[in-house]
């Protein structure tokens, strides 16, 4: 596979210390040397002969003897000489002195500068270069070439006496013909893949290199490999395809009357046993279970139908292939075939999805059916059940729950009502002409049964209408009524609040008579909030008994709910009571005092009348007394207003205005005494 620097090809003649047949290495050199073509062989050869391993007369006598095997394409021998040089004794012979005898160049060189005459990347790693190669690996292609050369030309003949003898005689003399020249020895087409196999090896390494190496090509275009292989598969190809078209002819009549056979088979079993099954076939159930029964029952007629399709399919590639042929002798009968098999097959196939189709609708309608009558079953068992929640807010989740069952109802008649309607379509595009009968009689029961399912859910779903309508209004009374005494216990609430208010932050009794003034109006403000609150829960009490009336029940709230009420209402109005009580006598008293301390005591007549002096004092002390007091409620039970702290504090008050008014009486008193003495 190398070449040298004339891009002549190398030949490598390794030798060994076993003695070597000279016969043998001629007829190796000579099988070598018929491969290159004549273009190649005018370039020249150069040739190494390794005589490392060998001794100096072997090698001498391969060098004379290329000059009888390679004729004068040798244009440079170089031979290879051991590490330890041969005896210069035994040397002697000069071969650069016989150049011209010879015909060529010998030159002995040491394997390291081999490279000096040849490139490292044409020689092998033997001698130090880089040229990949495997001798094994060219002999087995070689071998597979020769193979495939000899089995393809012997292929070429038989091929070419069976196609010639085809060519000749009538049609009689062409079918004995062929009938005693049918198979060849070979067959072509391992004949064929083993001549693709070797072309696409040899390009693959033409172009890739072995191994991903560097490229090396023992068998390229110039060692006539791949031309000869690219000539012979095209020479076997075209003879092949000749043979082909002859066995073809053959089998086409053959074919043609088998189809013919098996499209009336396909065509009378389908006409006959396959369209009296779906005859009998017409129910569309009356239930889920027989919908299903009457499915597996169509699928079963489907399956024994599959089969009869599959050999239509299969007649159809074989017809369409027949087609594709061209044979303007067969066409119109393929194509009769053809046509009579597709319209049978085409319509034996509508006849089916239509069966399937129309007991899917049918399945369908009958589970919605059934959902719906489930989902109906359940409303009506909720509603008889009576109502009897702890609160409102677990009545208004019922009511929740109650609407939206209801609204699946809806939404589950509508839906029913859908598949139903689709269903009664598809029974009415029913035709007389699908299997040639009458189907009135039939389609009348599926009708009627379908309307029948569609007004008995109308009608359930009404009657359950009706009755959620009745338990809406009672749940809602009952919300109302929860509400109501909700509302009536936050009433109570509110007025204990205003109680324990009015006895904890209400205790001031002013400074003045202004000021009291003041708080008396506040005070009355305050009662008009409690009476309003006390009034409202009357007023839901008394709402809540309408609506025990109403439900026939009995509160289970209200009973405990207006005694509380009234008795929070009779402590705040003895309590509200002491209140005013206690600002009017404040009132009175401060009145009373600023008057007297108001007036001027030049004017000694304005107190003439000493009860004006008692009278206050009667009253403050009064006033002093009830602030000790407790208030004393209807069940007996006491509170005090504010804490004693508080209390004490008033009274303190009071008790300074009495002094002033006291000291007021002595400065009164003391004028008097001195005139009486004068």
């Amino acid at each position: 596979g190398g070449k040298d620097r004339r891009s002549g090809l190398i030949l490598t003649i390794p030798l060994c210390l076993e003695q070597t047949s000279m016969d043998e290495l001629s007829v190796t050199l000579d099988y070598l040397l018929s491969i290159p073509s004549e273009k190649c062989k005018a370039r020249g050869f150069t040739v190494i002969v390794d005589g490392r391993k060998s001794q100096w007369n072997v090698v001498k006598t391969v060098v004379l003897m290329l000059q009888n095997v390679v004729p004068a394409e040798v244009s440079l021998v170089c031979v290879v000489k051991p590490d330890e040089f041969w005896d210069k004794k035994v040397t002697h012979f000069c071969f650069w002195k016989e150049k011209d005898r010879l015909g060529f160049e010998v030159i002995l060189v040491s394997a390291n500068k081999l490279t000096r005459y040849i490139e490292p990347c044409q020689l092998t790693e033997d001698f130090g270069g880089t040229l990949t190669y495997d001798h094994m690996d060219w002999l087995n292609k070689r071998l597979v070439f020769e193979k495939f050369t000899k089995e393809s030309t012997s292929l070429l003949d038989e091929l070419a006496l069976i196609n010639s003898g085809s060519d000749k005689g009538t049609q009689q003399e062409k079918e004995r013909s062929i009938d005693l020249n049918f198979l060849p020895s070979v067959d072509p087409e391992t004949v064929l893949q083993t001549g693709h196999e070797l072309l696409s090896e040899l390009q693959q390494r033409r172009f890739n290199g072995s191994d991903g190496g560097v490229s090396w090509s023992p068998m390229d275009d110039e060692l006539l490999a791949q031309p000869q292989v690219m000539k012979l598969l095209d020479s076997l190809r075209e003879q092949y395809t000749r043979y082909q078209e002859v066995c073809r002819q053959r089998s086409k009549r053959t074919q043609l009357e088998e189809i013919q056979q098996k499209v009336m088979q396909v065509v009378n079993w389908l006409e006959g046993p396959g369209s009296e099954q779906l005859r009998t076939q017409w129910g569309i159930g009356d239930s889920i279970r027989a919908s299903q029964a009457l499915q597996q029952k169509h699928e079963e007629i489907e399956s024994q139908h599959s089969e009869w399709f599959a050999v239509y399919v299969e007649l159809n590639q074989q017809i369409a292939a027949l087609l594709n042929a061209g044979d303007e002798e067969d066409l119109v009968e393929l194509k009769a075939l053809q046509q009579q098999l597709s319209d049978v097959c085409y319509r034996q196939a509508s006849q089916l999805e239509f069966r399937q189709n129309l007991l899917q609708a049918a399945l369908e309608f009958h589970s919605v059916a059934q959902d719906l009558s489930q989902q109906l079953d359940g409303l009506l068992g909720m509603l008889c059940v009576d109502v009897a929640p702890a609160d409102g807010a677990s009545i208004q989740q019922t009511l929740k729950l109650l609407e939206e069952k209801l609204k699946s109802v809806d939404l589950g008649l509508q839906g029913l009502r859908e598949k139903g309607q689709s269903l009664l379509d598809q029974i009415s595009n029913q035709a007389s002409w699908a299997y040639g009968k009458d189907v009135t009689i039939e389609n009348k029961e599926n009708v009627d049964h379908i309307q029948g399912v569609m007004e008995d859910m109308q009608l359930r779903k009404q009657r359950c209408e009706d009755m959620v309508d009745v338990r809406r209004l009672k749940m809602l009374q009952m919300v109302q009524l929860f509400k109501c005494e909700e509302d009536a216990a936050q009433a109570v609430e509110w007025l204990s609040e205003l109680l324990d208010a009015l006895l904890k932050t209400h205790i001031r009794l002013g400074d003045d008579a202004q000021e009291t003034k003041v708080l008396l109006e506040k005070h009355r403000k305050f009662v008009d909030v409690a009476q309003s609150t006390y009034d409202y829960g009357r007023q839901l009490l008394q709402a809540t008994v309408v609506l025990c009336q109403s439900l026939r029940c009995t509160s289970r709230s209200s009973g405990d709910t207006l005694p509380r009420l009234n008795r929070v209402w009779k402590q705040f109005t003895v309590t509200s009571e002491e209140r005013v009580h206690r600002l009017e006598t404040a009132v009175a008293f401060h009145s009373s005092a600023e008057k007297i301390l108001q007036e001027c005591p030049e004017q000694p007549e304005a107190f003439n009348e000493m009860e004006q002096f008692d009278e206050i004092e009667a009253v403050g002390k009064s006033l002093l007394d009830r602030l000790t007091v407790p208030v004393i409620y209807p069940d007996g039970s006491e509170q005090y207003f504010g804490s004693p702290s508080d209390m004490a504090s008033a009274a303190e008050h009071i008790r300074e205005k009495m002094k002033l008014v006291s000291l007021k009486k002595q400065q009164l008193t003391q004028p008097e005494a001195s005139t009486a003495e004068s």
